[in-house]
């Protein structure tokens, strides 16, 4: 009897051990690495195909971005709910970026119901663990007053928290409140400082607002010149308000030489990818070209 019962433990053994050699032949973390490959290279069903072997694997990178895929309906039909359920999942598993989506579906109710309450949680978590994108968006709710109490002292804090990390809506954010005076004291050359640093990092919206401070001389000496270089870098990144401001610097011949039909292509610009100033100011001009 002893033998018969040691040789059934070794049977155990051996058949636990074979199917441990099973399991690690596969790897989430090359299968993730495989799906970011064909996405960079637009192969978007195997990117979907080899995310979702990886976040099947446990790999929450991959769940987030197969998330993303649903989101926007890239490699797969768009569906909102199974994005909320994927970004659920990486966010459980310690994905800040899953947590971050998540929060942004909680607070407009996109493939949920709306929550804002359950978005300020989802960004404070993220905010606390050093994501700075969280801190942006937690700033913004404190801003607004929206599942939160408003408190602009407190938008301040976190916007300056999340510049100071590099996040650059931050700056821009923290710009807004320094021009303006809300929950800090009004200094428009902070504006202009941390607008200028929005800008160098590639945040078009800061290329705008810093081409306003020069063009107004709120902060900094006038200087309509630097306004139209700034409005230009705006525009050309794709910041519909800087093509329309700096439509409107043509047709007056502010800062560059007046030029109607310059003016026109760039309020045509504006008005074309949504700005409504564009679209007004783009009907006046045709009108002045039609005397």
């Amino acid at each position: 009897m002893k033998k018969f019962i040691v040789l059934l433990v070794c049977v155990v053994v051996l058949l636990v051990g074979d199917k441990s050699g099973i399991e690690s032949s596969f790897d989430p973390k090359k299968a993730y690495e495989q799906g970011i490959a064909f996405y960079n290279n637009k192969e978007y069903d195997k990117a979907f195909e080899s995310f979702k072997k990886a976040c099947d694997g446990g790999n929450m990178r991959a769940c987030f971005n197969l998330g993303v895929m649903y989101d926007n309906g890239i490699g797969v039909k768009k569906n909102e709910q199974k994005a909320a359920e994927l970004y659920k999942k990486a966010c459980d598993g310690g994905n800040m970026s899953g947590c971050g989506a998540l929060g942004t579906m909680y607070e407009y109710g996109i493939g949920v119901e709306k929550n804002e309450q359950k978005a300020v949680e989802l960004y404070k978590k993220i905010c606390d663990g050093g994501n700075m994108f969280g801190c942006y968006n937690l700033g913004t709710m404190y801003a607004k007053g929206s599942g939160v109490e408003k408190d602009l002292g407190k938008a301040v804090e976190l916007y300056k928290k999340a510049c100071d990390g590099g996040d650059m809506h931050g700056c821009v954010n923290l710009g807004v409140m320094y021009e303006k005076g809300n929950g800090v004291e009004k200094n428009e050359q902070k504006a202009v400082e941390v607008f200028k640093k929005a800008c160098d990092g590639g945040d078009m919206d800061g290329c705008r607002n810093l081409g306003v401070m020069y063009e107004c001389g709120n902060g900094v000496e006038k200087n309509e010149q630097k306004a139209a270089e700034l409005y230009k870098k705006a525009c050309d990144g794709g910041e519909m308000l800087g093509c329309t401001n700096l439509g409107s610097m043509y047709a007056n011949g502010d800062g560059v030489e007046e030029d109607f039909s310059k003016a026109a292509e760039l309020l045509k610009k504006a008005c074309d990818g949504g700005d409504m100033n564009g679209c007004r100011n783009l009907d006046i001009i045709y009108k002045l070209m039609a005397k």
